[in-house]
């Protein structure tokens, strides 16, 4: 009778049993050049079987994961890592968010024989930081056993530093084309069509003020260096404020933003810049999402147990591999310099506003990004 095999989206779920494990880690363990070899190595390299398996890990990976040998083997990759989706299903490989991951698809090509190396995003659970990493993953047959040879780089430095580069010089560039070309236009003008000019001058400048003030802030969240300032802060006015920006932004041009009644006129103590730039960022992206003469909905509610909840509503659906990635740093369907949108959302809200963050993307009822926050941020 042949084997019943576990069910899985991605990859093949069965696992080899600790005791094999244990066998193969020997093997390794008692060729002294391997060790040598793999523990000069400056980086993690792990080795994994035809199931995906830790069975030997080098020293530089037992040190930085920080769990002991023991506590690697018969493990796979985004198990050892704390993939927030290692947890799910049957594991590392067999989830559908695993179709998209770069360490799962890297893996997959070693063990059909051919190397592959790939850039992968690990969500992890908070308040960790999520991983950004680069893997290489090489086939390796040694006396008629087959397994892979992992290696990872941490890239996420290099990631984080590059994305925030690229997203401030992006709207900074933005903000300052529109105070660049009204100067241009108050320099051509006679005195008297000056004035209106001069005066839609001082909103552009205060947003261009407004997006180098968040960037700063949003490294500085990054780095852990941010020290938020909780203000009391009335519900609708924040959410009319925000709307109204974010209607004048370039991409509101042709779309409308509507405030849903019933809004609490409640007010919540909480960190009024960083909720301020979740919200705007969620309508900003619904914006971005619709074609001209849409119209995206914001809105609030009062829950149970001292929360409120946010919501941001546009009629398109996002394709599915995007809803599987949303929420990952440089992870961007917009194309070279952007990708900090969603990412920044869910740092912001569950780092510093004790929040959390969710959406759902569903034929017949659109895209609907929410904030659950509490009436009182403990700082």
């Amino acid at each position: 009778m042949a084997p019943v095999l576990l069910p899985t989206r991605f990859l093949s779920a069965e696992r080899a049993t600790l005791e094999e494990v244990r066998r193969q880690h020997d093997t390794v363990g008692a060729d002294l050049l391997a060790r040598g070899f793999l523990d000069a190595m400056p980086n993690m390299v792990l080795m994994l079987n035809e199931h995906r398996q830790v069975f030997f890990a080098n020293s530089v990976a037992v040190e930085e994961l920080g769990v002991g040998l023991d506590g690697l083997l018969g493990k796979r990759p985004g198990e050892v890592m704390g993939c927030l989706h290692a947890s799910e299903e049957y594991g590392c490989g067999t989830t559908e968010f695993c179709t998209t991951c770069g360490v799962a698809n890297g893996v997959a090509c070693a063990v059909r024989g051919k190397a592959d190396s790939q850039e992968c995003r690990i969500q992890v659970e908070s308040p960790n930081p999520d991983l950004d990493l680069r893997v290489w993953a090489t086939p390796f047959r040694h006396e008629g056993f087959a397994f892979t040879l992992f290696a990872v780089v941490d890239i996420s430095h290099e990631k984080r530093r590059r994305a925030l580069e690229r997203a401030f010089f992006h709207d900074v560039l933005n903000s300052a084309g529109g105070v660049m070309g009204l100067a241009q236009l108050i320099s051509e003008s006679e005195p008297s069509a000056s004035v209106e000019l001069i005066g839609l001058l001082k909103p552009c400048a205060a947003q261009l003020m407004d997006e180098i003030v968040a960037q700063r802030d949003l490294a500085a969240v990054e780095s852990g260096e941010y020290y938020p300032g909780p203000v009391s802060c009335p519900l609708k006015a924040l959410l009319e404020t925000t709307a109204g920006l974010c209607a004048a932004h370039e991409v509101g041009r042709g779309r409308t933003v509507v405030v849903e009644p019933g809004v609490p006129t409640d007010s919540i103590v909480t960190e009024r810049s960083l909720l301020t730039r979740v919200i705007g960022n969620m309508i900003k992206n619904a914006l971005e999402a619709e074609p001209v003469g849409a119209v995206v909905k914001v809105g609030a509610e009062r829950l149970e147990g001292g929360l409120y909840t946010l919501w941001v509503r546009n009629p398109t659906v996002m394709p599915r591999h995007v809803q599987l990635q949303i929420f990952q740093r440089s992870f961007t369907t917009k194309g070279s310099g952007r990708g900090l949108g969603t990412y920044s959302m869910k740092l912001l809200a569950e780092r510093f506003l004790n929040g959390k963050v969710s959406f759902t993307s569903v034929a017949g009822t659109g895209t609907e990004f929410r904030i659950t926050i509490p009436a009182s941020t403990d700082v």
